[in-house]
């Protein structure tokens, strides 16, 4: 296994043992659920993170079906408390970026910019990125109107025009928040209805500050110095016309971040196939969150994806080391 990325760490708080029991790439709702149920079955755990604690939940303003909290939860304040939940625990966060992943005998060498760690057994939690639409103009303004983040980006639109593309619950949910800021939202999608949940989409479709056009995609996003005009085309007949819009925000599904993992049986997408145990094809290797496949991606399944993903791991060590019970 190989791979070399170019994103460097801030690196903080360094474990001082290299030699682990499980380390978990990835700290996201399944990789922090797997890292405190793992340190809470007493094994030495390490989670590697190059970004932030959270994942995508950093990206959601009101999580309102996370079991627990009766009103809607902010993501980022979640995603603080999943943290120091599993370090509560002992397990132990590693701000850095997982470089190579490499296996000898039953033993994982996964070398990241902060340093080399060993482990028996590994869980893959790196997620997905973003996927682009692949117009002219996106990344051109890229950081000048063009988002793939509505609770970050959308404050500075407040009272402004924006487009939000996207038919899935993530292009539902950032419309609703940006729906708050402005009422002039239009929300388009290259199909004749949603695939969001169906209690998201029927919102969206009641909401009076956002106008909903299906059979709809944006061809080309232009504009001098920022996003000015997208031009848009109806799939049905064809018909293109440019629109004045003061910002896009782009939600079209993702891409599985499996570079790290190559030996994993996947499917057709890239999400890494696993068995109930959250098991992948590779020994002592596990896949969780939003990079297994899955019928369902939701903050909730990653986390009970971690926990059980934890628990298959501590018995696999216990099979190594001739405890299993019987």
């Amino acid at each position: 296994m190989d791979l070399k990325l170019d994103q460097q760490s801030t690196g903080e708080n360094k474990p001082k043992e290299t030699e682990k029991d499980l380390i978990i790439v990835g700290a996201g709702a399944g990789g922090l659920a797997a890292a405190q149920y793992g340190a809470r079955a007493n094994l030495r755990t390490l989670v590697i993170e190059e970004l932030a604690s959270g994942g995508q939940a950093l990206n959601i303003d009101g999580l309102e079906n996370y079991p627990g909290f009766p009103e809607p939860v902010n993501g980022f304040e979640l995603s603080q408390q999943l943290e120091q939940q599993a370090k509560n625990f002992g397990a132990e966060i590693l701000m850095g970026t997982a470089t190579e992943i490499t296996k000898k005998g039953n033993t994982f060498t996964v070398k990241t910019t902060m340093g080399d760690y060993t482990a028996p057994t590994v869980i893959a939690a790196t997620g997905s990125k973003h996927r682009l639409l692949g117009i002219p103009g996106e990344k051109e303004f890229s950081g000048r109107g063009v988002s793939y983040c509505a609770t970050c980006d959308g404050p500075f639109f407040k009272n402004k025009k924006m487009l939000v593309v996207g038919g899935g619950d993530a292009a539902c949910d950032e419309s609703m928040f940006l729906s708050k800021l402005s009422d002039k939202v239009v929300l388009v999608h290259r199909r004749d209805r949603f695939r969001a949940q169906k209690s998201l989409a029927d919102r969206v479709l009641h909401n009076e500050n956002i106008e909903t056009r299906f059979n709809t995609v944006p061809v080309e996003i232009r504009g001098e110095n920022k996003v000015e005009k997208v031009l848009l085309k109806n799939s049905e007949t064809g018909e293109e016309y440019e629109e004045a819009f003061d910002a896009v925000f782009v939600f079209i599904g993702s891409i599985p971040q499996n570079q790290l993992f190559p030996d994993t049986e996947k499917d057709e997408v890239g999400h890494i196939l696993t068995n109930q145990r959250m098991e992948t094809n590779v020994p002592g290797m596990y896949a969780v969150g939003d990079l297994r496949s899955t019928p369902f991606r939701q903050l909730v399944v990653a986390a009970g994806e971690g926990a059980i993903a934890a628990h298959s791991a501590s018995q696999y060590i216990d099979d190594l080391e001739g405890q299993a019970y019987e």
